[in-house]
């Protein structure tokens, strides 16, 4: 194995930079005090990270895994537990993908976590919850299966020193099911440290710059993939394939083919997203589903591109418009949202808190390091801050306050992320708007994780996991819930994927 080291540090916050800025608007100065301040952020989540050498890429594999981020991750930590040779490909020059750049948390029902609070939840009304915000439109089966593991995959993860035991609320959600790291942090660069650590613990080999161009099969029946690596192109034989290569998000070509309605917006997503595997599996005849259905995040800062978690309103945070108002319930699902900040005259709007939330929400302070939040010692101060008439701020906190007070919010109907009032100084405020930030549709699996072809047959030795699949968040995706999707179909492509392997022997 070799270590990263300075070069390929400052690449990782290259990589995270093109991803947050995707806005053509960013100016250059901005870019370079962006890449500066977020140099330590990407030196946390990359030095430590130890990828194989080049040299050590064996011509075949018991499974190959494409993609690196946390349903890769998942799958071959539990391929190998399965007794399987599995190697992970990915083709950017750190590993994570989207995973890295995940902040609200993972969503699961009837955990151990939850019944240590008290929190009674159950898979059904997870199950129930998930459908209404997918608008009844999501594949069923696939739903059911990820509701009933989601608690078996937060043990697996704590079994691993991964421990998601901070319970917070997402949009859509009517119980805290939204688990996160024991200090309140961004669930993304502490979920794909644990998994690189588990990697390494479990010896599997992982090669980043190796770029799958085609996963190659034999009379209909996968056998390995075709990958360029540091220049050199390599056929690898296979047991079994799963694709992890996440969504087409930072594919602007083809987010405007699907949806040319957003073909102006910012993406949070990192350079990667690029449909890859989506592509590669329609190559083989592989089925696809929803790809036109594509979530904007209406939380995200316009001049870097940077998704402002969602764990901030469910900490308690309001929506403001130019005027100081609230304008809707801030706690709805995130299509709601995002179309109520852009029915308004700017197609903005501004996120308000307090210490409260700032304290809780840790993410909070690596925006502040970023320049995107401003404060004062009091409401008044920040509404003169944000040029908004000082007694409207003020009273919309006040009527805000009260509500919390009361366990009702008359205004607009909002009963989730409400534990907390807005009454302790500083306060603070950041200005968001909508931005692309998950693509729903993909390649149609089975909850086998097994890719089905144009005339519904599995596409044998071939599995899938993660964005690159589609069908399990119907029109809307429920924040909390990509995290549990990786994890959870990320475990079962490693399981099924290594039997159908040893079938081959």
């Amino acid at each position: 194995m070799k270590k990263l080291g300075k070069t390929f540090a400052i690449v990782g916050a290259l990589t995270l930079l093109s991803a947050c800025g995707a806005d053509a608007q960013t100016s250059s100065s901005a870019s370079s005090t962006a890449v500066s301040s977020e140099e330590t952020d990407a030196n946390s989540a990359a030095s430590g990270q130890e990828y194989t050498d080049p040299s050590e890429l064996a011509d075949s594999y018991d499974v190959v895994i494409v993609g690196a981020g946390g349903a890769g991750m998942a799958a071959a930590i539990q391929a190998k537990d399965a007794g399987a040779n599995p190697v992970i490909l990915e083709k950017m020059p750190i590993a994570g993908g989207n995973t890295l750049k995940s902040s609200a948390g993972m969503n699961a029902s009837e955990t151990k976590f939850q019944e240590a609070e008290g929190i009674e939840d159950s898979n059904d009304l997870f199950y129930e919850e998930t459908l209404a915000g997918g608008k009844g439109t999501n594949d069923k089966e696939l739903l059911r299966y990820f509701v009933d593991h989601s608690a078996e995959a937060i043990d697996w993860l704590d079994s691993m020193g991964i421990t998601l035991d901070n319970l917070t609320v997402t949009g859509g959600m009517s119980e805290k099911r939204t688990h996160r790291p024991t200090d309140g942090s961004a669930v993304g660069e502490y979920l794909v440290d644990g998994l690189m650590r588990n990697i390494h613990e479990n010896e599997i080999p992982i090669f980043v710059n190796a770029d799958v161009k085609e996963i190659n099969e034999v009379d209909g029946q996968v056998n390995g993939v075709t990958v360029n690596v540091e220049g050199s192109e390599k056929t690898i034989d296979a047991k079994a394939v799963v694709v992890t290569t996440g969504g087409f998000g930072a594919n602007m070509d083809m987010i405007e083919a699907y949806d040319p309605a957003l073909k102006d917006y910012v993406t949070t997503n990192q350079e990667g997203s690029t449909g890859d595997g989506i592509k590669m599996i329609e190559a083989l005849g592989g089925q696809t589903v929803d790809l036109d259905k594509i979530q904007i995040h209406p939380t995200v800062d316009q001049s870097k591109s940077l998704l402002i978690t969602e764990a901030v309103r469910g900490e308690g945070a309001i929506l403001v418009n130019a005027d100081g108002q609230r304008f809707y319930n801030e706690m709805d699902t995130r299509d709601k949202v995002s179309a109520a900040i852009i029915a308004l005259p700017e197609k903005s709007a501004t996120l308000v808190f307090d210490a409260g939330v700032k304290e809780r929400v840790t993410a909070i302070d690596f925006y502040a390091s970023q320049g995107l939040v401003k404060s004062a010692d009091t409401i008044e101060a920040l509404a003169e801050e944000l040029s908004m008439p000082e007694e409207t701020l003020a009273e919309t906190v006040a009527t805000w306050n009260d509500s919390v007070a009361a366990g009702k919010d008359e205004a607009f109907g909002r009963e989730t992320g409400m534990d907390h009032d807005l009454s302790t100084g500083p306060y603070y405020a950041i200005a968001i708007a909508p931005g692309i930030h998950h693509t729903m549709g993909g390649v149609k699996i089975n909850t086998n994780t097994e890719v089905i072809s144009t005339d519904d047959q599995t596409i044998p030795g071939l599995f899938a996991a993660g964005e690159v699949t589609g069908g399990l968040h119907g029109d809307n995706r429920i924040g909390g819930n990509a995290v549990a999707d990786i994890i959870i179909f990320g475990r079962q492509a490693g399981t099924k994927s290594a039997a159908y392997a040893a079938e081959q022997e």
